[in-house]
């Protein structure tokens, strides 16, 4: 394959993916619970498979918008460090929501697998789905899970967060912003943490911030359960 030819796909796979991308957030201010992750998957996966193009051809030009994933959480430490001093004054009541936001999610699913008899295999999939997809894949490999579930299930968490977290919490009478998004990044990751940040800077702060402990208090308990088990 010559430049040119590599330049076209990798082109052409960016290209469709924003432009996609970018009509579903233009949906979604006409229809408010027309989640844009939602719809861009969804028609990118229609497309893909009507028009037969390789998913590998696609992925070399949609890659590159991974890349961009690693810039962006790190731009979280920015309304992090400008909140520093409301943070420092609640960590306490932070860590202590967060750590038994994760207690509270895996025994849940363990429970519900339980209840329903499902199968291992599945179960170990689920336990670490409010985490961001990387560190829940890492930690079924760990458990000797199937990592393409655990991903699945994570977005799925994260996308139901998304859409319904807020407004559940609201009807619950919670409307304290540091509640909400502590809330919402501890269980829905980083789609919660999006939802947060287009609501306000404050929500989205502490939705980044239980986010990113979320993911090293749960990692941590997996590692406590596995010595154990």
């Amino acid at each position: 394959m010559n430049a040119a030819d590599l330049f076209q796909k990798i082109w052409f796979g960016l290209t469709i993916t924003v432009v996609v991308y970018v009509a579903a957030r233009a949906l979604q201010q006409r229809i408010q619970w027309m989640h844009p992750m939602i719809v861009s998957a969804g028609v990118l996966i229609s497309f893909l498979l009507i028009s037969g193009l390789p998913l590998q051809q696609y992925k070399e030009g949609a890659d590159l918008l991974s890349l961009l994933l690693g810039p962006a959480t790190i731009a979280l430490g920015v309304p992090i460090y400008k909140h520093r001093q409301h943070i420092k004054e609640q960590f306490r009541a932070v860590m202590l929501s967060i750590t038994c936001g994760s207690i509270v999610g895996v025994a849940s699913v363990s429970a519900i697998m339980f209840s329903f008899s499902g199968g291992k295999d599945i179960a170990m999939s689920m336990l670490p789905k409010s985490v961001s997809s990387p560190i829940a894949v890492e930690i079924a490999k760990s458990l000797g899970a199937v990592p393409e579930l655990a991903a699945v299930f994570t977005v799925f968490t994260g996308i139901v967060g998304a859409l319904v977290g807020t407004a559940f919490l609201r009807k619950l009478g919670i409307r304290d912003e540091v509640s909400l998004g502590i809330a919402l990044g501890t269980a829905a990751h980083g789609f919660g943490t999006a939802k947060c940040l287009a609501d306000s800077e404050k929500q989205g702060t502490f939705s980044g911030l239980a986010m990113g402990l979320m993911g090293v208090i749960t990692s941590a308990l997996f590692a406590v359960l596995f010595l154990i088990i």
